[in-house]
């Protein structure tokens, strides 16, 4: 067997600038690997993110590296021996890893002609249901924002907070009006101090709050176990944990893990976070960057594993070139598109050919 190893670079504008509290975009930029194997080929998608000191560029600096340990290995069953290759070869980069283990775990379950829950043995009935993100933006369009989501069947938010402190509360306040029976979860991206995070951890309790995701920033462990003793809300810890490596640091000051496929560099690494969360009793809710379905896709076949989701990446954007498992609603159901591989398809594919 010859594995062939490809790559583009996709521009993708979003639907609406996104705010978080580091700041706004307008648009992201993904790099898709395709490998081939002469009869079936299996996409995959890196979304980059510069705050873990990843970029386009850097996606395809390191791509011609990885797939040379693509080629050496040359079977996409075997995925330790691939990843122990590319730990050889680059170090850190995990969203270029991510791009070409998906598209292994695609091009190997297209193999078996099987959807990939079922290659990984996943049960879909134990499913979850994803939220959709509300970015920071002007308080009346963020109520606005969380309404249409509702009404478009999405029942559960994702508010960001945390470019103003005098406005958090007035945000929470204007979605609750907007979206009154939403279940609403709140992310601070690290902007907050200790005991900032646990006074509005009070107020968010009383709106309803489900969660408070990364209050204090990642070089803070302490503050973030201040956080956890004192919050009055649950505590999810996003960038204080990378890799499965990570999980027995935060394990006694979070109660929930948020995981990337684009922080732990593949399906099978993020599955053994997974695992690691689980063994600490730890909660887990796997989140994405701003992506195309063909990582997103990925993702949402993790989804019996999970107790949480954030995989509304793709519906961010303007339009996505790719197509993957169907969530009209925000839940998770493989079966939806029970096709092999990930589902991930763009319009050739779908007009007959493999790809």
């Amino acid at each position: 067997m010859t594995l062939e190893a490809s790559f583009e670079r996709v521009e993708l504008p979003l639907d609406v600038p996104f705010g978080i509290s580091r700041g706004t975009t307008a648009t992201t930029e993904s790099v898709v690997v395709r490998i081939d194997d002469g009869e079936h080929v299996g996409v995959g998608g890196a979304g980059p993110s510069a705050h873990y000191g990843e970029t386009a560029d850097t996606v395809e600096a390191v791509l011609p590296a990885l797939f040379e340990a693509v080629h050496e290995v040359d079977d996409p069953l075997a995925l330790d021996a691939v990843h122990d290759r590319m730990e050889g070869v680059v170090r850190n980069n995990p969203a270029a890893k991510a791009a070409v283990d998906i598209a292994l775990h695609d091009l190997a379950a297209r193999r078996a002609d099987l959807p990939l829950y079922r290659y990984l043995g996943l049960d879909p009935e134990r499913t979850v249901t994803s939220s959709f993100t509300v970015g920071l933006a002007e308080v009346a369009e963020m109520g606005e924002r969380a309404e249409e989501a509702v009404e478009a069947g999405y029942g559960t938010l994702k508010v960001k907070l945390g470019s103003d402190p005098d406005r958090d509360r007035e945000i929470i306040e204007a979605i609750r009006e907007a979206a009154p029976d939403a279940t609403v979860r709140v992310d601070a991206n690290e902007a907050w101090t200790p005991r900032e995070a646990v006074r509005k951890s009070e107020w968010l309790a009383d709106l309803g709050v489900e969660f408070l995701e990364q209050p204090v920033p990642a070089e803070d462990p302490e503050g973030l176990r201040f956080v956890y003793e004192r919050s009055s809300v649950p505590i999810a810890a996003d960038e204080s944990c990378i890799t499965a490596t990570d999980v027995p640091e935060v394990a006694d000051r979070t109660d929930i893990v948020t995981l990337k496929l684009m922080k732990t560099g593949g399906i099978r690494p993020a599955i053994e976070a997974i695992h690691a969360a689980r063994a600490h009793g730890l909660e887990v809710m796997l989140g994405c960057m701003l992506e195309s379905n063909a990582s997103i896709a990925a993702g949402a076949h993790l989804a019996p594993l999970l107790d949480y989701a954030d995989l509304d990446g793709s519906l961010l954007l303007a339009e996505d070139p790719y197509e993957g498992v169907p969530m009209p609603d925000g839940r998770l159901d493989p079966t939806r598109f029970d096709a092999p591989g990930t589902g991930a398809r763009t319009a050739s594919d779908r007009e007959g050919t493999d790809g």
